[in-house]
Protein backbone atom coordinates (compact mmCIF):
# COMPACT_ATOMS: atom_id res chain seq x y z
CA UNK A 1 0.00 0.00 0.00
CA UNK A 2 3.10 2.88 0.86
CA UNK A 3 5.43 1.37 -1.74
CA UNK A 4 4.45 3.65 -4.64
CA UNK A 5 4.97 6.69 -1.75
CA UNK A 6 7.73 5.28 -0.60
CA UNK A 7 9.06 4.80 -4.66
CA UNK A 8 8.21 8.86 -5.11
CA UNK A 9 9.81 9.79 -1.85
CA UNK A 10 13.21 8.51 -2.81
CA UNK A 11 12.74 10.42 -6.09
CA UNK A 12 11.66 13.48 -4.15
CA UNK A 13 14.76 13.12 -1.92
CA UNK A 14 17.38 12.35 -4.85
CA UNK A 15 16.59 14.78 -7.51
CA UNK A 16 14.61 17.95 -6.08
CA UNK A 17 16.59 17.85 -2.28
CA UNK A 18 19.87 16.36 -3.83
CA UNK A 19 20.63 14.27 -0.92
CA UNK A 20 23.52 11.58 -0.59
CA UNK A 21 22.72 8.01 -0.67
CA UNK A 22 23.22 7.65 2.89
CA UNK A 23 21.19 10.24 3.62
CA UNK A 24 18.14 8.75 1.85
CA UNK A 25 18.46 5.62 2.72
CA UNK A 26 18.38 7.14 6.72
CA UNK A 27 15.09 8.99 5.80
CA UNK A 28 13.77 5.62 4.07
CA UNK A 29 14.43 3.88 6.98
CA UNK A 30 12.71 5.80 9.63
CA UNK A 31 9.70 5.55 6.98
CA UNK A 32 9.78 1.71 6.75
CA UNK A 33 9.72 1.94 10.74
CA UNK A 34 6.89 3.68 10.95
CA UNK A 35 4.86 1.56 8.43
CA UNK A 36 6.32 -1.75 10.45
CA UNK A 37 4.71 -0.14 13.58
CA UNK A 38 1.11 0.33 11.57
CA UNK A 39 1.45 -3.14 10.16
CA UNK A 40 2.11 -4.54 13.46
CA UNK A 41 -0.57 -2.56 15.25
CA UNK A 42 -2.79 -3.81 12.22
CA UNK A 43 -3.10 -0.62 11.26
CA UNK A 44 -3.65 -0.84 7.39
CA UNK A 45 -4.32 2.63 6.50
CA UNK A 46 -2.56 5.14 3.74
CA UNK A 47 -0.92 7.89 4.17
CA UNK A 48 -3.51 10.25 4.19
CA UNK A 49 -5.58 8.25 7.21
CA UNK A 50 -2.76 8.49 9.34
CA UNK A 51 -3.59 10.73 12.43
CA UNK A 52 -1.31 12.39 15.30
CA UNK A 53 -2.59 9.48 17.57
CA UNK A 54 -0.78 6.63 15.13
CA UNK A 55 1.95 9.07 15.50
CA UNK A 56 2.40 9.52 19.15
CA UNK A 57 1.69 5.58 19.15
CA UNK A 58 4.89 4.82 16.98
CA UNK A 59 6.87 7.44 19.07
CA UNK A 60 5.92 5.46 22.38
CA UNK A 61 6.65 2.03 21.05
CA UNK A 62 10.23 3.35 19.88
CA UNK A 63 10.70 4.59 22.90
CA UNK A 64 10.00 1.56 24.39
CA UNK A 65 12.50 -0.30 22.40
CA UNK A 66 15.04 1.50 23.99
CA UNK A 67 15.78 4.28 21.10
CA UNK A 68 17.58 6.99 22.44
CA UNK A 69 16.21 10.28 22.62
CA UNK A 70 18.28 11.77 19.48
CA UNK A 71 17.34 8.43 17.34
CA UNK A 72 13.87 9.19 18.32
CA UNK A 73 14.02 12.96 17.23
CA UNK A 74 15.87 11.77 13.72
CA UNK A 75 12.89 9.60 13.07
CA UNK A 76 10.30 12.09 13.56
CA UNK A 77 12.01 13.98 11.14
CA UNK A 78 12.41 11.37 8.47
CA UNK A 79 8.64 11.08 8.85
CA UNK A 80 8.12 14.94 8.89
CA UNK A 81 9.97 15.18 5.47
CA UNK A 82 7.75 12.55 4.00
CA UNK A 83 4.66 14.35 4.95
CA UNK A 84 5.92 17.21 3.47
CA UNK A 85 6.76 15.29 0.22
CA UNK A 86 2.53 14.17 0.41
CA UNK A 87 1.39 17.67 0.69
CA UNK A 88 3.76 18.99 -2.43
CA UNK A 89 2.54 16.20 -4.39
CA UNK A 90 -1.46 16.68 -2.85
CA UNK A 91 -0.90 12.76 -1.92
CA UNK A 92 -2.59 14.82 1.98
CA UNK A 93 -4.39 17.69 2.24
CA UNK A 94 -3.39 17.76 5.96
CA UNK A 95 -0.02 17.19 7.91
CA UNK A 96 -0.01 15.13 11.14
CA UNK A 97 2.88 15.45 12.34
CA UNK A 98 2.66 19.44 12.84
CA UNK A 99 1.67 18.70 16.33
CA UNK A 100 3.98 15.75 16.80
CA UNK A 101 7.10 16.82 19.51
CA UNK A 102 10.10 14.97 19.36
CA UNK A 103 11.77 14.27 22.75
CA UNK A 104 13.96 17.15 24.41
CA UNK A 105 17.51 16.06 23.99
CA UNK A 106 19.61 16.48 27.53
CA UNK A 107 22.85 15.35 26.99
CA UNK A 108 23.11 12.05 30.05
CA UNK A 109 25.35 9.76 31.18
CA UNK A 110 23.91 6.47 29.62
CA UNK A 111 23.36 3.27 31.58
CA UNK A 112 26.14 0.56 31.69
CA UNK A 113 25.80 -2.68 32.32
CA UNK A 114 28.50 -4.75 34.48
CA UNK A 115 30.43 -7.59 32.90
CA UNK A 116 28.29 -9.24 35.36
CA UNK A 117 25.07 -8.40 33.30
CA UNK A 118 25.92 -9.01 30.17
CA UNK A 119 26.82 -12.22 31.30
CA UNK A 120 23.19 -12.72 32.58
CA UNK A 121 21.77 -11.52 29.56
CA UNK A 122 24.26 -13.81 27.43
CA UNK A 123 23.25 -16.74 29.63
CA UNK A 124 19.30 -15.99 29.06
CA UNK A 125 19.73 -17.16 25.36
CA UNK A 126 18.11 -20.27 24.79
CA UNK A 127 20.64 -22.36 22.53
CA UNK A 128 17.74 -25.30 21.73
CA UNK A 129 15.74 -23.09 20.14
CA UNK A 130 16.95 -22.32 16.03
CA UNK A 131 17.73 -18.25 17.00
CA UNK A 132 20.08 -18.96 19.82
CA UNK A 133 23.19 -19.53 18.44
CA UNK A 134 23.10 -16.40 15.99
CA UNK A 135 21.67 -14.54 18.86
CA UNK A 136 24.62 -15.22 21.10
CA UNK A 137 26.89 -15.10 18.43
CA UNK A 138 25.74 -11.20 18.08
CA UNK A 139 25.49 -9.80 21.53
CA UNK A 140 29.12 -11.87 21.84
CA UNK A 141 30.69 -9.63 18.78
CA UNK A 142 28.24 -6.38 19.89
CA UNK A 143 29.88 -7.05 23.24
CA UNK A 144 33.37 -7.65 21.97
CA UNK A 145 33.76 -4.98 19.75
CA UNK A 146 31.50 -1.82 20.58
CA UNK A 147 29.69 -1.62 17.33
CA UNK A 148 26.94 0.09 16.42
CA UNK A 149 23.33 -1.69 15.51
CA UNK A 150 23.84 -0.87 12.21
CA UNK A 151 27.64 -2.40 11.71
CA UNK A 152 26.17 -5.25 13.18
CA UNK A 153 23.14 -5.71 10.78
CA UNK A 154 25.27 -4.71 8.01
CA UNK A 155 28.71 -7.25 9.01
CA UNK A 156 29.61 -9.33 6.14
CA UNK A 157 31.33 -12.78 5.96
CA UNK A 158 34.00 -11.29 3.77
CA UNK A 159 34.79 -8.77 6.54
CA UNK A 160 35.88 -11.49 8.58
CA UNK A 161 39.21 -12.12 9.60
CA UNK A 162 39.03 -14.67 12.05
CA UNK A 163 41.83 -16.18 12.16
CA UNK A 164 44.12 -12.66 12.65
CA UNK A 165 41.55 -11.67 14.96
CA UNK A 166 40.00 -8.97 13.50
CA UNK A 167 36.55 -7.88 11.64
CA UNK A 168 36.58 -5.02 9.35
CA UNK A 169 32.81 -2.91 9.55
CA UNK A 170 31.18 -0.07 8.00
CA UNK A 171 30.21 3.02 10.01
CA UNK A 172 29.20 6.48 9.89
CA UNK A 173 29.56 8.35 6.42
CA UNK A 174 30.56 4.59 5.19
CA UNK A 175 33.61 4.92 7.01
CA UNK A 176 35.27 1.78 7.07
CA UNK A 177 37.61 0.17 9.96
CA UNK A 178 39.50 -2.70 11.06
CA UNK A 179 38.31 -3.70 14.95
CA UNK A 180 40.00 -6.27 17.27
CA UNK A 181 37.80 -9.45 18.01
CA UNK A 182 38.07 -11.70 21.32
CA UNK A 183 37.81 -15.06 21.16
CA UNK A 184 34.55 -15.82 22.49
CA UNK A 185 32.89 -13.59 20.02
CA UNK A 186 35.18 -15.42 17.04
CA UNK A 187 34.22 -19.03 18.84
CA UNK A 188 30.72 -17.90 18.25
CA UNK A 189 30.52 -16.51 15.09
CA UNK A 190 32.07 -19.49 13.63
CA UNK A 191 29.56 -21.94 15.56
CA UNK A 192 26.48 -20.13 14.00
CA UNK A 193 28.35 -19.58 10.48
CA UNK A 194 29.66 -23.65 10.23
CA UNK A 195 26.59 -25.17 12.14
CA UNK A 196 23.29 -23.10 11.83
CA UNK A 197 23.49 -20.22 9.41
CA UNK A 198 24.55 -23.45 6.63
CA UNK A 199 20.83 -24.03 7.03
CA UNK A 200 19.06 -21.06 5.30
CA UNK A 201 19.17 -20.16 2.06
CA UNK A 202 19.95 -16.26 2.01
CA UNK A 203 18.06 -14.28 -0.62
CA UNK A 204 19.50 -13.11 -3.59
CA UNK A 205 21.67 -10.34 -3.09
CA UNK A 206 22.15 -10.72 0.74
CA UNK A 207 24.28 -13.75 0.52
CA UNK A 208 27.63 -12.05 2.57
CA UNK A 209 25.53 -10.43 5.43
CA UNK A 210 26.50 -12.69 8.57
CA UNK A 211 23.51 -12.18 10.46
CA UNK A 212 20.22 -13.67 9.01
CA UNK A 213 16.66 -14.28 10.01
CA UNK A 214 15.01 -17.53 9.34
CA UNK A 215 13.76 -16.00 5.56
CA UNK A 216 17.12 -15.45 4.71
CA UNK A 217 17.39 -11.57 4.82
CA UNK A 218 20.06 -9.80 7.04
CA UNK A 219 18.74 -8.86 10.13
CA UNK A 220 16.77 -4.78 10.47
CA UNK A 221 17.61 -3.11 13.03
CA UNK A 222 14.33 -3.07 15.09
CA UNK A 223 14.83 -6.84 15.40
CA UNK A 224 18.20 -5.91 17.17
CA UNK A 225 16.63 -4.44 20.00
CA UNK A 226 13.71 -6.73 20.57
CA UNK A 227 16.37 -9.34 21.30
CA UNK A 228 18.17 -7.01 23.67
CA UNK A 229 15.22 -6.32 25.49
CA UNK A 230 13.89 -9.42 25.52
CA UNK A 231 17.05 -11.31 27.33
CA UNK A 232 17.25 -7.59 30.11
CA UNK A 233 13.66 -8.51 30.81
CA UNK A 234 14.62 -12.21 31.69
CA UNK A 235 17.69 -11.23 33.32
CA UNK A 236 15.82 -8.88 35.56
CA UNK A 237 17.74 -6.20 34.78
CA UNK A 238 16.00 -3.12 35.44
CA UNK A 239 18.20 -0.29 33.46
CA UNK A 240 17.35 0.62 30.33
CA UNK A 241 19.05 -1.49 27.57
CA UNK A 242 19.18 -0.89 24.11
CA UNK A 243 21.81 -2.08 21.64
CA UNK A 244 23.89 1.08 22.06
CA UNK A 245 24.38 -0.15 26.05
CA UNK A 246 26.47 -2.89 24.76
CA UNK A 247 28.74 -0.21 23.33
CA UNK A 248 28.74 1.90 26.41
CA UNK A 249 29.59 -0.69 28.43
CA UNK A 250 32.31 -1.96 25.97
CA UNK A 251 33.77 2.01 25.81
CA UNK A 252 33.23 2.17 29.67
CA UNK A 253 34.89 -1.12 30.90
CA UNK A 254 37.98 -0.27 28.64
CA UNK A 255 38.62 3.10 30.07
CA UNK A 256 37.86 1.55 33.69
CA UNK A 257 40.75 -0.96 32.89
CA UNK A 258 43.23 2.15 31.99
CA UNK A 259 42.83 2.02 28.06
CA UNK A 260 44.02 4.80 25.97
CA UNK A 261 41.22 7.04 24.85
CA UNK A 262 42.91 7.18 21.38
CA UNK A 263 42.90 3.37 21.06
CA UNK A 264 39.47 2.96 22.43
CA UNK A 265 38.52 6.38 19.64
CA UNK A 266 39.34 4.30 16.89
CA UNK A 267 37.78 1.07 18.06
CA UNK A 268 34.25 2.68 18.43
CA UNK A 269 35.08 4.79 14.72
CA UNK A 270 34.73 8.61 16.50
CA UNK A 271 35.68 10.79 14.06
CA UNK A 272 37.15 13.53 17.11
CA UNK A 273 38.06 12.29 20.26
CA UNK A 274 35.55 15.09 22.00
CA UNK A 275 33.05 12.16 21.42
CA UNK A 276 34.94 9.30 22.80
CA UNK A 277 35.82 11.84 26.17
CA UNK A 278 32.39 11.00 27.68
CA UNK A 279 33.82 7.97 29.06
CA UNK A 280 36.20 9.90 30.58
CA UNK A 281 33.34 11.18 32.46
CA UNK A 282 31.86 7.63 33.06
CA UNK A 283 35.04 6.74 34.62
CA UNK A 284 35.16 9.28 37.09
CA UNK A 285 32.10 8.57 38.28
CA UNK A 286 32.72 5.00 38.66
CA UNK A 287 35.99 6.36 40.88
CA UNK A 288 33.44 8.12 42.85
CA UNK A 289 31.19 5.42 43.66
CA UNK A 290 33.80 3.09 44.32
CA UNK A 291 35.48 5.35 47.03
CA UNK A 292 31.71 5.69 48.42
CA UNK A 293 31.26 2.04 48.56
CA UNK A 294 34.78 0.81 49.80
CA UNK A 295 36.43 3.57 51.58
CA UNK A 296 35.29 3.99 55.50
CA UNK A 297 36.36 7.40 56.00
CA UNK A 298 34.52 8.67 52.35
CA UNK A 299 30.71 10.55 53.41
Amino acid sequence: MWLPYKKGFKAYLQLEKSLSDHSVEAYLRDLEHFTSYLLEKNQAINPEAVTLKELQGFLKWISELGMTGSSQARMISGIKAFYKYCLLEAVCKNDPTVLLEAPKLKRTLPDVLSFQEIESMINQIDLSRPEGPRNKAILETMYSCGLRVSEVVGLKISHLYLDLGFIRVTGKGDKERLIPIGTNAIKYITIYKNQVRVHTTPVKGQEDFLFLNKKGSKLSRIMIFYIIKDLALKAGIKKTVSPHTFRHSFATHLVEGGADLRAVQEMLGHASITTTEIYTHLDREFLRKTLEQFHPGYR
